[in-house]
């Protein structure tokens, strides 16, 4: 994969285009332009939704572009996963190789827990690199924290960074950093609930679900102050555990 240099989308180049969390303000220049001016838009849709939220996104930016929306199976079986997007592989290549200028819009950015890197992974072995193209995007993590002002890292403090469905290793990592951010929280919202109750976190912690999306949006400033609700599958939890600081045996 190459560095990006072009300012428009090139014929026979597949493009990952991270838009940010769903608000179209927020897609970046290049994201936009890449969007307005590709051959055909790839939109993911998990099987039980209703509607595509990365095109929702990016319909301001939308005329003749070929839309294609992809299904894909929301389980954990990663070889049935790895199928499915090996079958929307062979359908980019074949794209390409005709000419066409392929984009796949995805919320938050293109390599961060994104349906996007199993496209990328399996493209990697059918299409030459310097024809792949990623293109970042604000993450939930960056959006969570900043609907709160929240700064996540100072001097020497450590961020994690991860999923929140191994319950047993959240709990590790909350030994191991001063700030963690938990992706899909929202289907096990009671099991950490209860975790950081156990370590006297809840007060220290933040949670946002479905953020930058107008009316779907929720912000919880305090858990400990919060009532459960059913959550999103996009639901993002900060936890501020400590302040690191420099240490003094750290290089100079």
């Amino acid at each position: 994969m190459t560095k990006f240099t072009a300012t428009n989308p090139q014929p026979g180049h597949f493009y990952a285009v991270g838009i940010g969390p769903g608000s179209p303000d927020l897609l970046t220049l290049r994201a936009a332009r890449l969007v307005e001016q590709c051959d055909v838009i790839l939109s993911p849709q998990a099987r039980t939704a209703t509607k595509s939220l990365a095109l929702e996104a990016v319909r301001p930016f939308l005329s003749n572009q070929e839309i294609i929306v992809l299904n894909y199976p929301m389980e954990r079986n990663d070889q049935r996963t790895r199928q499915r997007w090996q079958q929307l592989a062979d359908d980019v290549v074949q794209r390409c190789a005709h000419g066409q200028s392929v984009v796949q819009v995805t919320l938050g950015d293109p390599l961060i827990f994104a349906t996007s890197s199993y496209l990328l992974q399996a493209l990697a072995d059918q299409m030459p690199a310097d024809h792949l193209h990623v293109v970042p995007g604000i993450s939930a993590f960056q959006t969570s924290a900043s609907r709160f002002g929240e700064v996540l890292t100072l001097q020497e403090d450590r961020l994690t960074l991860m999923s929140a469905t191994n319950l047993d290793a959240v709990a590790q990592a909350l030994d191991h950093c001063e700030t963690l951010v938990l992706y899909k929280a929202g289907g096990c919202i009671d099991s950490l609930m209860e975790l950081l109750r156990q370590r006297n976190l809840l007060s220290q912690a933040r949670l946002v679900s479905c953020g930058e999306q107008g009316d779907h949006e929720l912000l919880v400033d305090d858990l400990s102050q919060w009532t459960m609700t059913p959550l999103s599958y996009m639901t993002t939890l900060i936890v501020k555990i400590g302040q690191r600081g420099w240490q003094e045996n750290a290089a100079s």
